[in-house]
């Protein structure tokens, strides 16, 4: 069989990838760096479908990308989505911060008896205040964070809320939306790691690729 012809140039593929976004996703109602997020997002996943179902407060990536101009790190619930974090497009050389490589997380969550991923961003409570949270896997990290923030913690300048799963995922997410903190979300079971990584991307610089 004659082998297709595929694209090899790096610039070309995603040039190519994010106008079949725009040519098929719903983008409408989006605008700015919102607009980015979202094509950003549905690239991290193959669903165009992702793009009308994310909910975003007002303002929330303008936040966001400000907090990021800013120097202000990115706190990640687990390493999959620091290590999709792509450094070189960070403003400001901005720290990435994964709370799970702290060492007192696992005996904090066996002592409070929850999930390391909870334990962990209760000890990231003083690094979030003005940060960026990106959630992209645990429920329990997201829960925790809108708990502490609602008995008094400083918040976040914006919530990257993309915890994935059946249990506890879409409860979360609900919850960011109803807490009225800056957030941009994926509501319902759907997200991961791959999409919280691809939100902080697009918020840290103009142009998708």
């Amino acid at each position: 069989m004659p082998t297709p012809d595929i694209l090899t140039d790096p610039q070309a593929i995603y040039r190519q990838s994010f106008a079949i976004i725009r040519a098929e996703a719903d983008l409408s109602g989006l605008s700015g760096v919102m607009e980015t997020v979202a094509v950003r997002v549905v690239h991290a996943c193959g669903m165009t479908e992702v793009a009308a179902e994310l909910r975003a407060s007002p303002g929330a990536a303008e936040a966001g990308r400000a907090a990021l101009a800013a120097g202000r790190p990115v706190i990640a619930d687990v390493r999959m989505v620091a290590e999709g974090i792509i450094r070189r497009r960070l403003p400001a050389a901005n720290e990435v911060i994964c709370p799970l490589d702290d060492p007192e997380a696992a005996p904090l969550a066996r002592r409070l008896g929850t999930t390391v991923s909870a334990a962990a961003m209760r000890l990231a409570a003083d690094r979030w205040a003005g940060a960026v949270v990106a959630v992209g896997n645990a429920p329990t990290a997201l829960f925790q964070l809108l708990e502490m923030v609602a008995a008094g913690a400083a918040p976040p300048a914006l919530v990257l809320g993309f915890p994935v799963g059946f249990v506890g995922a879409a409860e979360s997410k609900q919850a960011l939306i109803d807490s009225r903190l800056p957030h941009i979300c994926l509501p319902g079971r759907k997200g991961g790691s791959a999409m919280a990584a691809a939100a902080v991307n697009a918020l840290a610089a103009d142009q998708p690729w």
